[in-house]
């Protein structure tokens, strides 16, 4: 049985981004992998061309629209390792990040039950390294940019002249994480009610509700790109991403109208941007809805 399965998610085709990706992978690591490449609305052409060139990764189509949480929970039925690492197709490993983790997990109490490195972005700051209790209020201010995930605290230890360390953190980010298999396919995967977030906050927050816990290892790093073809769709991801995370919160009013009169004010100041103008625009008319997340991209797809 493979040690690892990975799991990676891929939209509209195989591009530069999931190559450079699985190249790296598969040369910086020693431990037995299978390779889970889940191909978001590829031609059938991509498809072939892909499975010919990479026969040791099993391709599994996703043909319909599908979020985050439902495409990467369509690969768990063909998970066979005792681990399952999330990874982006828009990350790089300039070491053997896996074997790393998986290394680090093993040496921790039997209640642990996921890890992640450090994410950088390609210029050499940090994304995040480990994740502290997302809440409403914290949301608020995230909304408004005042969240540093990157700022040393209790859930983020952050390296310090070269040195890191292995410490209990609280939540995930879907970018790069490594689970126990038993206990991701136990809580039923990630979360389908969300579709653009916050499903790895989601699934750090049941882990710990059911008694597990969550490491960050600082001492292990991998750039996030960050960013491509999904920035293009903003005016339909955000409408989605801001819904599910009001479903995540309780749906309290009071965070419902705090994000429409911040939308609302955007869409004054950007006058001149009408990209920008679209998207508050967007969000404003279906803060208060109903409505899932997919639905409401669905809606505002183009």
């Amino acid at each position: 049985m493979e040690e690892v399965s990975v799991i990676i998610v891929c939209m509209h085709g195989p591009q530069e981004h999931l190559e450079s990706c699985l190249q790296r992978m598969l040369v910086m690591t020693q431990s037995a992998l299978q390779i889970l490449v889940v191909a978001y609305l590829w031609s059938r052409d991509d498809e072939e061309r892909f499975a010919e060139e990479y026969p040791e990764v099993t391709l599994i189509p996703s043909r319909e629209l599908r979020g985050f949480a439902e495409n990467n929970n369509l690969a768990l039925p063909y998970v066979q390792g005792r681990y399952c690492f999330i990874v982006n197709d828009d990350t790089r490993m300039d070491e053997p990040v896996i074997d790393k983790l998986v290394a680090a997990l093993e040496k921790l109490p039997q209640e642990a039950a996921a890890i992640s490195p450090a994410i950088y972005f390609p210029d050499g700051k940090l994304q995040t390294c480990g994740r502290g209790p997302w809440s409403a209020w914290r949301y608020a201010r995230h909304y408004l940019h005042w969240v540093n995930e990157a700022k040393r605290s209790r859930w983020n230890k952050i390296r310090r002249s070269g040195k890191g360390r292995l410490f209990r953190t609280y939540t995930l980010n879907g970018a790069c994480f490594l689970i126990k298999t038993e206990l991701l396919k136990g809580v039923g995967g990630f979360d389908e009610r969300f579709f653009f977030t916050p499903e790895d906050i989601a699934l750090g927050h049941k882990l710990n509700e059911l008694g597990y816990t969550v490491w960050a290892d600082s001492r292990v790093s991998i750039t996030h790109l960050a960013g491509g073809t999904v920035s293009t769709w903003e005016s339909a991801i955000k409408p989605a991403r801001v819904r599910g995370s009001l479903i995540f919160y309780g749906e309290p009013f009071a965070l419902k109208l705090f994000i429409w009169c911040v939308e609302a004010a955007r869409w004054i100041k950007n006058r001149k941007n009408p990209s920008a103008r679209l998207v508050a625009r967007n969000v404003m008319k279906t803060v208060f809805s109903k409505k899932t997340p997919k639905e409401i991209f669905r809606k505002f797809k183009v």
